[in-house]
């Protein structure tokens, strides 16, 4: 049950931050409007970063849906822990998302723009191209997971791995957060975009659920190809 809680916790508090800080930098009305791609990439960096030092040792800080279905594929996690891990996490972005509703909800109210208000919620494309957007996501999450797997046979100690964790984010959001906005993570979008779509949010727009497919099974196939070359290649 503790991991469960861990990862609804952690996801939360992931979201919290993460579109807590897409709220602050584009809304209208906010202290710090104009704040601009490097506070976003840096903030949810530390989004990442704070839970897995919270949560870490409790569950091994997943807090991404595509992350736990790879590491069940190759075998460094029991695949009958998953179901729960995966609604831990939906329910904890969902919660995460309605809280940055509740706290911004007078700079939504100010905004005119509906695909800015979306935007604090769930990711975009910058171009609409659903093969390059999946490929975008795939290759983003790849990156992750791969990471992820190489800092675990480091040996590094677990406040150490956790910092690490915290430049893969901000490094995949530099280089390729311009693309999609890089959800890399099926629970980090779709919990929000359920929230934005069933929250009163005034004059809110669609919250373009045909999109949500890109985001659901381009991190799970980048993760899965990250876990299996990762077991395919020689490293001793």
């Amino acid at each position: 049950m503790l991991m469960y809680i861990a990862e609804f916790l952690g996801t939360m508090i992931l979201i919290l931050l993460g579109d807590g800080v897409v709220a602050n930098v584009n809304l209208d009305k906010s202290g710090m409007k104009g704040g601009g791609s490097i506070q976003v990439s840096f903030a949810w960096g530390f989004a990442v970063m704070i839970p897995a030092f919270i949560f870490g040792a409790a569950s091994g800080a997943h807090f991404n849906p595509a992350v736990t279905v790879a590491l069940a594929a190759d075998g460094s996690l029991p695949w009958d822990l998953v179901p729960g891990y995966v609604i831990a996490q939906f329910a904890g972005a969902f919660t995460g998302a309605v809280l940055v509703y509740l706290l911004f909800k007078d700079q939504l109210d100010a905004t005119e723009s509906q695909a800015t208000k979306r935007g604090v919620f769930c990711t975009s494309p910058a171009i609409p191209n659903t093969g390059r957007n999946f490929l975008s996501e795939a290759i983003g999450t790849f990156v992750l997971v791969f990471a992820i797997k190489g800092i675990g046979q480091t040996g590094a100690v677990p406040g150490l791995s956790n910092l690490f964790v915290f430049g893969i984010i901000v490094s995949i959001g530099m280089s390729l957060g311009g693309l999609t906005g890089y959800a890399i993570n099926p629970a980090r979008d779709l919990g929000p975009r359920l929230a934005h779509a069933v929250l009163p949010i005034k004059d809110k727009g669609s919250s373009n659920w045909k999109y949500a497919p890109i985001v659901l099974f381009g991190p799970l196939i980048g993760a899965l190809a990250a876990v299996l070359l990762y077991s395919a290649i020689p490293w001793a």
